[in-house]
């Protein structure tokens, strides 16, 4: 891994940053704009998937909390016009318990979801979790070379053999993981604790994020050469 000169970018703060909140149930609305409001974050509402959509154009968020089940234009539907458009974070608020509900959110482009009933206060570290990454309030780290992959955390930026990639939050959190720690192997639960900052969850979530993942960094996904699955053990990242 060889380290790229830089120069010493401004640490950001999270307060003021923009987030849109997607939720049709006027309570769970109210509730979490308040306390996402009380954090010092600036709060946009939308009460279906066309207001949504016409407000992310009108006033783009650094992130969104998105309702799965809504009327007009469903939550998934939502997520992927957005993430037609820019690579905004999301997080995905669901009612549904069952894991393959979870995985088509995810699949959708959803960066993280919480299942409802949620804590308020959970929804604000997570929404403070993903906007320190995405916007570089965590100490500027020097750009790197690993291969034909090279990364700028701070500018989170990612370029392969000169391309750049398109990757959403944790995608890009994945990979900057991964190449900070070349040939080395993690299990799904390691990946979730390191990258997720969850000390439990639903594993299928990582599966999930490495599928996409292999998608974008590899010639052949269903023969990857970058991002290989050592069997009964996890994942691990070669040059």
């Amino acid at each position: 891994m060889t380290t790229l000169p830089t120069g010493s970018p401004s640490v950001r703060d999270v307060r003021d940053r923009r987030v849109l909140v997607v939720e049709d149930d006027p309570t769970v609305r109210e509730v979490a704009s308040g306390y996402l409001r009380s954090a010092g974050l600036i709060v946009d509402e939308a009460v279906d998937g066309f207001d949504a959509l016409a407000l992310a154009e009108r006033t783009p968020p650094d992130l969104v909390v998105l309702d799965r089940m809504l009327p007009g234009v469903d939550g998934l539907e939502v997520a992927r016009r957005l993430r037609s458009r820019r690579t905004v974070p999301i997080i995905m608020l669901t009612a549904l318990g069952s894991t393959d509900d979870r995985i088509e959110g995810l699949e959708a482009g959803a960066d993280d979801y919480l299942a409802k009933p949620f804590s308020p206060r959970e929804l604000v570290l997570r929404v403070q979790s993903i906007l320190r990454r995405s916007v570089g309030e965590l100490a500027p780290e020097a750009p790197f070379l690993l291969g034909a992959f090279a990364i700028d955390p701070s500018n989170r930026t990612v370029r392969k053999a000169g391309r750049p990639l398109t990757l959403t939050a944790r995608e890009f959190d994945l990979l900057a993981f991964f190449l900070k720690h070349p040939n080395q192997v993690f299990s799904r639960e390691q990946l979730l604790k390191e990258v997720w900052r969850w000390d439990f969850g639903d594993l299928s979530t990582v599966t999930v994020h490495v599928r996409r993942l292999r998608e974008k960094i590899e010639d052949d996904p269903t023969k990857p050469r970058h991002l290989t699955t050592v069997w009964a053990v996890g994942y691990r990242m070669s040059a």
